[in-house]
């Protein structure tokens, strides 16, 4: 039987101590067909050099250079339009694919062909390519839930959105990345959780690398841009919602987040975040 073509979309940005890394463990997978598309975002390093010659002799890839930066979810856009995979993979230059990430997804989705999106343990690993730990440590197997995971996810962040691999469709079908937000993976997984199902392998398929000055490391500073859009996806989910429950689920992260909101000293988005929790607390807004 003939397999399915996976895309990976590698995106880089000032990452050209990681980058090469990045592209060869996507050539050292166990699984074919792999497209490979690298996005470098307007790299003001040598990151654009390394890419080149990373890819030197290399088949069924596309390297495209922006000349400036236009951002995560454009350039992450602009990746999808061109990928020609039945699967998709958004692969941070700064991470690292397992050698059986692929393999294991398309093994997983096989056997649960309900599953449009596939997610994993990871390793975590620190700049140097330390390991430090599994995400699991910190979210232990037993703990994830699968299939219909929206209400879940709104009340807790247990997936880690690196170890994604998931169906063309769904993208396609959600109308793409917000590009209005600064950071996509957690508008993008409340919009594919309201209408795909999820399945998971309690194994490690991807480095995770922390890296100072990250977005996920930005998102915990006073007036982050990542916060407000986390605002924006808490509003969105209010519009989503189905449920009294869903509602219930919305406010408890909604409480969460003032919580941040103040020890951070963030007034105007704790704020914005406890009209928003009031405004699901109404008898006229809440769901029957």
């Amino acid at each position: 039987m003939k397999q399915p073509l996976v895309t990976v979309m590698c995106l880089c940005y000032n990452h050209a101590q990681f980058v090469r890394e990045a592209i060869e463990s996507v050539f050292q997978q166990t699984y074919q067909p792999i497209e490979l598309i690298v996005m470098d975002d307007g790299s003001t390093d040598n990151s654009v050099q390394i890419i080149e010659q990373s890819l030197i002799g290399k088949e069924n890839v596309q390297f495209i250079r922006h000349d400036v930066n236009k951002g995560y979810t454009k350039t992450l856009n602009e990746a999808v339009a061109l990928s020609k995979g039945e699967w998709l993979i958004d692969l941070a230059a700064d991470d690292v694919l397992l050698p059986e990430r692929v393999a294991e997804g398309i093994r997983l989705t096989n056997e649960r062909k309900e599953c449009s999106i596939h997610f994993s343990d990871a390793e975590i690993i620190n700049q140097n390519g330390q390991m430090i730990g599994k995400h699991s440590d910190r979210f232990p197997h037993t703990s994830i839930p699968q299939g219909d995971i929206y209400r879940a996810l709104i009340h807790r962040y247990f997936l880690l959105s690196p170890t994604l691999m998931f169906r063309k469709e769904v993208i396609d079908k959600i109308g793409g990345y917000d590009e209005d937000m600064a950071f996509e993976d957690f508008d993008f997984l409340m919009r594919a959780s309201r209408q795909f199902l999820f399945c998971y392998s309690p194994i490690p398929l991807i480095r995770k690398r922390l890296v100072h000055g990250s977005m996920s490391e930005k998102q915990f500073k006073r007036a982050s841009p990542q916060r407000w859009s986390t605002l924006h996806v808490c509003k969105k989910n209010a519009r989503m919602n189905r449920s009294v429950s869903e509602h219930r689920a919305l406010q408890a992260r909604i409480r969460y987040e003032i919580r941040v909101s103040l020890q951070l000293l963030d007034f105007k988005l704790a704020f914005a975040f406890t009209r928003l929790y009031f405004r699901l607390s109404s008898p006229a807004t809440m769901l029957r």
